[in-house]
């Protein structure tokens, strides 16, 4: 109906203007102020009055996520719940003259579960649950920013109210986006005033409200944002959420295969161990390509093979119909080996499995394992793992005589490595300032450093010439050489 208005009168002036020209008036002024008014209808009306609704979710039945749901998060939880206890315990508080909590900011990597947090959080406190990205908030039209701001902080008092709710969630995915350091974007003020308004919707969170009020802000890149955002009295609690320990692992594991048919053989806490470095999304990830892999083979149960085929899936990639020549083969073997021996020798059951077949970008890859968590790393533990990178290589030189552009992603590791000695005061320089240390001094350090491993390295990969031959044979053949395969070779060439 309304679309029908806009027409016949767009019709009736089309024809005055038309009437106008063949009567002999001018209508160059009359063209240029419809112009006028048309741009600015379509930039105000179209844009600042009529705003388009923040995407929003109203606790839906599906999203009722618990917090014995979320695993590998354990002090994350406990730091939250206890911020959540101000709302839940709104009296309590008030009696001991504590000031309620209004904002709280998840900080980790991407995939360790602060969207799940969020919704757990809005779950426990029995809230209105509103959930909003921060670029959602941002455009090039000054003001739309904002007034999105005011219009998700209304919403939220508003649903809370018709759901006969005491408390609202709201929470903001992605918040550097919308809370980054003011002074940045120099082309227009949309961006500064739209982190204003947050400033101010969250300065105006009281205690004394009907409908309480929590902010939820969820970042990988707490450094982005503006320090008006992060004082006490906005975000007063930050929580990090980390990637999740072999304990954590195991519960998530546990979480996502409690609807699976597992086999007998299949033990979580081994795969916990295998999947080191893995973030809670990952973890998911692996459990369901295990059971698609399972269904691809009509297997009644995920057994412990589909779930080695399924981490190796999520790490590297799906395997490629890329076909090396012979030549390309023994080489990628040789180098795969070189890899694996030292790192067996160096670090003891650290190889999970040893691979020649083509996966995304990698010819071939060796993954490793390891038994507990490390938090600190010592000379030792670095120079080890810089002799592992360099060993490919090396082994290329012994058994063929030449070296490959294969080895360049691993001397970029092993310089990187020997860089963190440098700047941990752990080589020949001793305890130095990074920005202040000459490039020639870091380079001479540096080189240094991966001349002496890459001698030791070297001097040990022919020290076990025969095993090395030995694991680049059985390789050709296989493809594919699990931790135990490699240990039990390398034990009978020994003997």
């Amino acid at each position: 109906m309304i679309m029908k208005h806009k027409e016949v009168i767009i019709g009736i002036g089309v024809g005055l203007i038309g009437y106008m020209a063949i009567i002999g008036i001018d209508i160059l002024p009359f063209v240029f102020f419809i112009s006028f008014a048309t741009a600015l209808y379509f930039i105000s009306g179209g844009q600042l009055i009529k705003v388009k609704s923040v995407s929003i979710g109203e606790n839906k039945k599906e999203n009722s996520i618990s917090f014995d749901d979320i695993g590998g998060q354990e002090v994350a939880k406990k730091e939250l719940c206890e911020a959540l206890d101000f709302i839940r315990c709104s009296d309590k508080i008030k009696a001991m003259g504590i000031r309620p909590l209004k904002g709280i900011l998840l900080c980790g990597p991407p995939g360790t579960g602060k969207t799940l947090l969020a919704k757990a959080a809005a779950q426990y406190t029995n809230s209105a649950f509103f959930s909003a990205s921060g670029s959602e908030f941002v455009e090039m039209y000054v003001g739309v920013g904002a007034k999105r701001v005011r219009q998700l902080f209304n919403q939220a008092r508003q649903t809370a109210k018709k759901l006969n709710k005491r408390s609202a969630v709201i929470f903001i995915d992605e918040i550097e986006v919308l809370g980054g350091k003011r002074g940045q974007n120099h082309s227009h003020q949309e961006h500064d005033q739209t982190l204003n308004e947050l400033l101010v919707q969250m300065d105006g969170i009281s205690s004394d409200e009907d409908i309480k009020i929590l902010v939820i802000g969820a970042t990988n890149r707490s450094d982005m944002l503006d320090s008006a955002l992060m004082r006490p009295g906005r975000f007063d609690r930050v929580v990090k959420v980390d990637l999740p320990d072999k304990k954590g692992r195991a519960h998530i594991l546990r979480l996502h295969t409690r609807n699976k048919p597992l086999a007998k053989d299949v033990d979580i806490e081994y795969i916990a161990k295998d999947t080191f470095g893995f973030s809670g999304a990952q973890l998911e990830s692996v459990a369901n390509e295990a059971a698609i892999l399972a269904m691809r083979e009509n297997s009644k149960v995920i057994t412990s093979v589909h779930f080695k085929n399924a981490i190796e899936k999520v790490m590297m990639g799906e395997k490629l119909d890329r076909f090396p020549s012979a030549d390309e083969k023994k080489r990628i073997a040789v180098h795969e080996s070189g890899h694996a021996l030292v790192g067996e020798l160096i670090f003891p059951n650290s190889v999970a499995s040893v691979n020649v077949a083509s996966r995304s970008n990698a010819l071939g890859y060796v993954r490793n394992t390891q038994d507990d968590d490390m938090f600190l790393y010592t000379l030792d533990y670095l120079k080890g793992k810089i002799s592992v990178s360099l060993a490919g290589a090396i082994a290329e030189d012994i058994l063929l005589g030449s070296r490959s552009t294969g080895a360049s992603s691993d001397f970029q590791h092993a310089s990187d490595l020997a860089r963190h000695i440098v700047f941990s005061g752990m080589s020949e320089l001793g305890i130095i300032s990074p920005e202040e240390l000459p490039k020639n001094k870091l380079h001479e350090a540096i080189s240094s450093i991966l001349s002496n491993i890459e001698k030791n390295t070297m001097e040990m990969l022919k020290n076990n010439i025969d095993i090395l031959k030995l694991i680049a044979d059985e390789l050709l053949d296989k493809e594919t050489l699990s931790g135990d395969e490699l240990r039990a070779l390398i034990s009978k060439k020994a003997a």
